[in-house]
């Protein structure tokens, strides 16, 4: 069976770790995985998730400071440190012979498989080492809820075997979609949009304390709201569909609707999604 090593453990990686370990504790004949090793930055960082963790501390071992040996000790390499730390982290002498051949998992947006194996290769002492065998997947922030859903770039160079486990990691907080390399970008950037529905939702709060809901009762209604009209889309109901389904002849929904398409808010959502995808991309 194999080991799974996270390099970095920010909320992201622990909601991934808590999710296969409570996967491994209900199902451990169908587990992929079911030993971890958690390297922090700091010991401040290594004591709190080892008191988070105390009760798999026969399966989870967490240190610091110990990149290099926390990959070779593992099969499979979880990159879940800030993406402004990997290029330090990663060209770290010995980290190169460390990760040959081996499953790299990175779950850092921004950087693309290319960049992460430039970066193991700046600290090579040379490049005929087996070189590892990277991929990206880009959860949401719903994986804390066993909710996300998390995008998977597809790789050539993964065997059967690895695809599997890569999923079958995933599924344990959530759905996943693989996409081709081209679309991982715009998928990433589609998994923000939890950040930029809360612009949205932040504004229908303020109306509805202004028009005189209390703040709780309004974001209880919405949240249900939100939750009848996501198994709605998940059914396949197109949202023009949906949106004239509940707009009436001199209704308040039509006036609502008439309200934002004069502001232009539909637009400004698709800008938000193509200038977050060109951010990703580097472009200006």
């Amino acid at each position: 069976m194999p080991t799974l090593a996270f390099i970095g453990c920010g909320n992201m990686g622990s909601a991934i770790l808590s999710g296969l370990l409570d996967a491994t504790r209900q199902s451990p004949t169908t587990a992929k995985i079911t030993d971890f090793i958690v390297n922090t930055k700091t010991a401040e960082s290594a004591t709190a998730l080892r008191t988070t963790y105390q009760a798999d501390a026969s399966r989870v071992t967490v240190t610091n400071g110990q990149n290099v040996r926390a990959m070779q000790e593992a099969d499979i390499i979880m990159l879940g440190c800030k993406p402004f730390l990997a290029e330090g982290i990663l060209s770290e002498p010995g980290v190169a012979g460390a990760l040959a051949g081996k499953f790299v998992i990175s779950v850092m947006g921004g950087k693309t498989p290319a960049q992460i194996l430039e970066f193991i290769l700046q600290g090579a002492e040379t490049r005929e080492l087996e070189k590892p065998v990277i991929t990206r997947a880009i959860p949401n922030v719903a994986a804390r809820l066993r909710k996300s859903m998390t995008i998977v770039e597809r790789n050539s160079e993964l065997s059967e075997d690895r695809a599997e486990i890569l999923a079958w990691v995933f599924e344990q907080i959530g759905k996943v979609k693989f996409l081709e390399p081209e679309q991982v970008d715009v998928g990433s950037m589609l998994m923000a949009t939890a950040a930029l529905m809360c612009v949205p939702v932040d504004g229908i709060l303020d109306g509805c304390v202004i028009e005189g809901l209390r703040r709780p009762e309004a974001l209880e209604m919405t949240a249900q709201c939100l939750e009848g009209m996501a198994g709605l889309l998940r059914e396949g109901v197109h949202p023009a569909v949906l949106r004239e389904s509940v707009s009436s002849p001199r209704g308040c929904t039509i006036q609502g609707l008439h309200t934002l398409e004069k502001q232009g808010v539909r637009g400004t959502f698709a800008d938000a999604i193509v200038n977050g995808t060109k951010h990703f991309r580097g472009e200006k």
